[in-house]
């Protein structure tokens, strides 16, 4: 039964006497240095970003490939969105820390390459859910900024971000991926 999960978890295909049987139960995530193992490859994403100025929402696809470092304790996701306004890059860096259990993540903007990289998110995979925050600032207010990764089968995922502006009482969903795997 070990041996069937491993195979399940990584997303492998693995074969019976007479076919070839895919890997379709939701087992989610695994817990700990493995966490992101889900998202190794590549994929298309559809992304719903809220305008600041009027709280309307923009909708553009793109591109991500995913690749582990560090025996999947680390890994680095690079971006391309295909934006109304053109073509632009970001890469998100990811490493798991034993010590707390929890991962880091980290953003940099393509626009911005050199600019200061904000506070990693910081968290876990609990029930097949990944939640990750951090504190920082924007436009001069303390804000909280929280991540989260569901709906995390071998070939989808979604991710969000919220920000808060009253320290967690209260959460604005500002950017939504949808991940469909393509290879």
């Amino acid at each position: 039964m070990t041996f069937l999960r491993v195979i399940l978890t990584a997303g492998l295909l693995f074969a019976t006497t007479d076919d070839v049987v895919s890997a379709t139960a939701d087992t989610g995530p695994a817990a700990g240095p493995h966490g992101f193992d889900f998202e190794f490859g590549a994929w298309r994403v559809h992304h719903r970003i809220k305008r600041a100025a009027d709280g309307g929402w923009t909708e553009f696809d793109g591109t991500c490939t995913d690749h582990g470092l560090m025996d999947g304790s680390a890994n680095v996701e690079e971006h391309r969105f295909d934006k109304p306004t053109g073509v632009t890059w970001g890469v998100a860096m990811r490493a798991f820390d034993p010590k707390s259990a929890t991962w880091a993540i980290w953003w940099i903007d393509g626009r911005d390459p050199h600019g200061a990289l904000d506070p990693p998110v910081k968290g876990r995979f609990e029930n097949g859910v990944g939640t990750f925050y951090s504190d920082g600032v924007i436009n001069d207010k303390p804000v909280r900024t929280r991540y989260v990764w569901s709906a995390i089968t071998h070939d989808s995922a979604r991710w969000e971000q919220a920000y808060s502006y009253d320290a967690g009482k209260s959460w604005d969903t500002n950017w939504i991926m949808d991940f469909r795997r393509v290879r």
